[in-house]
């Protein structure tokens, strides 16, 4: 598990405590949320008082496009902490620091899409760090893997006019990836995040450390998953059930991608992108 279990025994009967027997149950494999934590069990009810695992599963995946942006590098550790608790001898919580270091990082970005922080992840329900709970191991400047991890913002994925050919080339070479991709509105979406679909082909300009095979599948978990960038990337492009093509660049992060840069991919109107990607092939990076 990513954060740490610090202070003493709490309180019985505390706020973060929940009533009633509880079980310990297999994570299910459908809570994206909390797949490859560093455990495989969690207890029901969970301390957001969900009976089953289904309803948890249900629950988590509204939390996935915030996730996604990477908004605070805890972030995870601390929902999973509530939806899939760790099955330990008693329950244990995320320290109220925690809650605040992640609510303070996280709920503007919920903000700007007129989402408050829930009341159910008021920090003031839980413990203190001197007492049995789960703490932070981060902080918001942590780097990842040699890799600052991305600030999440209420722009991300806006779409970008090439300044020139030159500085696209350069942000293809600072890229893990580098694709375009057609995205097609769907006529209704009742289980996915993203009303969009991917269309059939992908033009891969560079994988980076992903395998050939492995770009679309990790595609269509950024598009499911990452409803603000999807949302910014698209708001103005779509009349309709129409489609629209984009050349998008970012990074790898374990075994999700980080949408940095959208471009409309519109050949008279963005004359410096359709250079770069034609200079690309031949184009040596930098070391």
């Amino acid at each position: 598990m990513g954060g740490s279990i610090t202070g003493g025994t709490g309180p019985s009967g505390g706020q973060w405590e929940p009533r009633g027997s509880s079980r310990c149950v297999p994570i299910p494999s459908g809570m994206a949320l909390c797949q490859g934590i560093g455990y495989d069990t969690m207890r029901m009810p969970n301390l957001l008082d969900h009976e089953s695992p289904a309803e948890a599963v249900q629950q988590s995946a509204s939390w996935l496009p915030l996730l996604a942006r990477e908004c605070h590098p805890d972030a995870r550790i601390f929902l999973c902490s509530l939806f899939a608790p760790i099955c330990l001898d008693r329950f244990v919580s995320p320290c109220r620091s925690l809650c605040e270091s992640v609510r303070e990082s996280c709920a503007p970005i919920m903000a700007c899409y007129g989402y408050p922080w829930p009341d159910i992840l008021r920090c003031d329900r839980f413990p203190a760090d001197h007492l049995m709970c789960i703490s932070s191991i981060t902080n918001t400047s942590v780097e990842t893997g040699g890799r600052r991890v991305p600030q999440a913002s209420c722009r991300d994925c806006e779409l970008e006019v090439a300044s020139s050919a030159k500085d696209t080339l350069d942000t293809f070479c600072r890229s893990d990836f580098v694709v375009k991709v057609r995205l097609t509105r769907l006529k209704s979406s009742t289980t996915s995040l993203a009303p969009f679909s991917l269309g059939s082909k992908l033009e891969v300009l560079k994988h980076g450390p992903l395998l050939g095979g492995q770009i679309r599948s990790r595609i269509e978990q950024w598009l499911e998953r990452d409803a603000t960038c999807v949302g910014n990337m698209t708001r103005h492009q779509f009349r309709g059930t129409g489609g629209a093509t984009y050349l998008v660049t970012g990074t790898v992060h374990g075994e999700r991608l980080v949408v940095t840069k959208a471009f409309a991919w519109h050949k008279r109107e963005n004359k410096n992108l359709v250079a770069a990607v034609r200079k690309w092939k031949r184009h040596q990076c930098k070391s």
